[in-house]
């Protein structure tokens, strides 16, 4: 009876868990299209230049409540070794930076709005990194004692082109700042579209990682 019922337990643990998961990849899947789409209703046309930009809209609450929510589940992911637990820290940490500290209003920021953004771009980078990190390199471990099924070979590759997608992304975002596209090219808005990009990269990727598709047949 106790054995059924810790059974129980642990897989109701396990559903909850990758729920969390899916979850999370929901978020990432679909925020950078709910802020551009609110914004458009609530206050009318215009691309913003990132999605960043949306905190300074009626969307900012949604902007920060959605990196405040993943916080709260990479504070609490512990995967399978140490730096599973640290890499979930750091991308809690990370994505209260980016909260909690709006990037600089445009034109003409002050000072202390401009120190303020710096800490938000540097959050926002090392963000993206650890994303990548999560998908590249935590879950495309396999158990060593067990052969992998075509499903996790298949998942592994889709963290593999999510991974990559994150990177890349990132670093076209920062060639685009500093060589100033996006102020030559406002109307096409790059950088958001950069990082909606990896946005969407992340968020597939934890949604496979909580076996929202391409689950096992059998678990």
């Amino acid at each position: 009876m106790n054995n059924t019922l810790h059974t129980e337990t642990g897989g109701a643990l396990v559903l909850s868990y990758l729920d969390l998961r899916k979850a999370v990849g929901l978020i990432g899947l679909l925020l950078p299209f709910v802020l551009a789409l609110g914004k458009l209703l609530l206050e009318g046309p215009g691309l913003l230049s990132s999605v960043s930009a949306y905190h300074h809209t009626v969307m900012g609450d949604v902007f920060v409540g959605s990196m405040c929510a993943m916080a709260v589940f990479f504070v609490s992911y512990r995967g399978y070794e140490d730096k599973d637990a640290l890499a979930g820290d750091l991308a809690c940490l990370f994505a209260l930076g980016i909260a909690l500290f709006p990037v600089a209003p445009q034109p003409a920021p002050s000072a202390s709005q401009q120190m303020i953004g710096a800490v938000h771009l540097v959050s926002a980078v090392c963000f993206f990194l650890t994303l990548a990190y999560f998908s590249l390199v935590l879950f495309r471990k396999t158990d060593p004692s067990r052969e992998p099924t075509p499903r996790k070979l298949l998942r592994n590759r889709v963290y593999t082109v999510c991974g990559y997608a994150i990177l890349i992304c990132l670093a076209l975002a920062v060639l685009t700042k500093l060589l100033r596209w996006d102020h030559m090219y406002p109307q096409l808005a790059p950088v958001f579209w950069l990082e909606a990009s990896a946005i969407v990269a992340f968020g597939l990727s934890w949604f496979v990682k909580g076996e929202g598709i391409l689950e096992d047949v059998s678990h």
